[in-house]
C-alpha cells in the first residue's frame, strides 16, 4: 500500500513513516501543508493519504475535500488530536474516509489504515454527537436560521417574544454558541442546515 504523509512537524512525520514501514507499508512521499499534500498526492497516485487536519496554507479537510473530487481513487485519512464534532462532521463532508488520533499507537495505527483501506463501504469516522432539540426548540432554530427575529418568529409560532428569547438562549447552548452566526455556522458544520 503507497501512502503520502502531511503534516507540518517533520519529526511527527518522521516518526508516521518508520512506523508505517516497520508494519509494511511504502510511504512514498510527504508534505507539510494541505498544499503540498495536493501536489504530492497529483504526482505519486498513493492509495492513501494520511493528512493531519490543522496545516499552514491549506488545512487538511479542504485538501482532502480537493483530492476526493481531484483523485477519487485516493483514500483520505485524517489525523488529528481534535475529535470535535464539528471537524468530524466537517471531514465527513470533505469525503474523508477514516479520522485517527494521533496518539494512536503506532501498530494501531496500521492496522486502522489496512481496515480503511480494506473496507470501502464503511465510513470510519466517529460518530458526531447531535444536540437533542425538542420539537419547539427545533422549530425555533430553523426560523432562527432563516434569518427571522426574536419578534418575527413569536410571530410565527404564536408564542410570546420573551418565550421566544428563551427558547433561542436553550439553542445556542445545545449549540455551544454565543450568538445567532454561532447557530449558523455550527449548524452548517453538524450538517442541520
Amino acid at each position: 500500500m503507497r501512502i503520502v504523509i502531511a503534516d507540518d512537524h517533520p519529526l511527527f512525520r518522521m516518526g508516521l513513516r518508520y512506523a508505517l514501514a516497520a508494519q509494511g507499508f511504502e510511504v512514498v512521499g510527504e508534505a507539510a501543508d494541505g498544499v503540498e499534500a495536493v501536489v504530492r498526492c497529483l504526482e505519486l497516485r498513493p492509495d492513501v493519504a494520511l493528512m493531519d487536519v490543522k496545516m499552514p496554507r491549506q488545512d487538511g479537510i479542504s485538501a482532502c475535500a480537493e483530492l476526493v473530487a481531484r483523485l477519487p481513487d485516493v483514500v483520505v485519512i485524517l489525523l488529528t488530536t481534535f475529535g470535535e464534532p464539528a471537524i468530524v462532521s466537517a471531514a465527513r463532508r470533505a469525503g474523508a474516509r477514516g479520522f485517527l488520533s494521533k496518539e494512536t499507537q503506532p501498530a494501531e495505527l496500521a492496522e486502522a489504515v489496512a481496515r480503511i483501506v480494506g473496507d470501502p463501504e464503511r465510513d470510519w469516522l466517529p460518530a458526531v454527537a447531535l444536540p437533542q432539540f425538542t420539537p419547539r426548540e427545533t422549530d425555533v432554530l430553523n426560523l432562527l436560521l432563516e434569518g427571522l427575529s426574536n419578534k418575527q418568529i413569536a410571530s410565527r409560532l404564536g408564542i410570546s417574544p420573551d418565550t421566544v428569547k428563551d427558547y433561542v438562549s436553550s439553542v445556542l447552548g445545545k449549540l455551544e454558541v454565543s450568538d445567532r452566526m454561532g447557530a449558523l455556522r455550527r449548524s452548517r458544520e453538524l450538517g442541520l442546515r
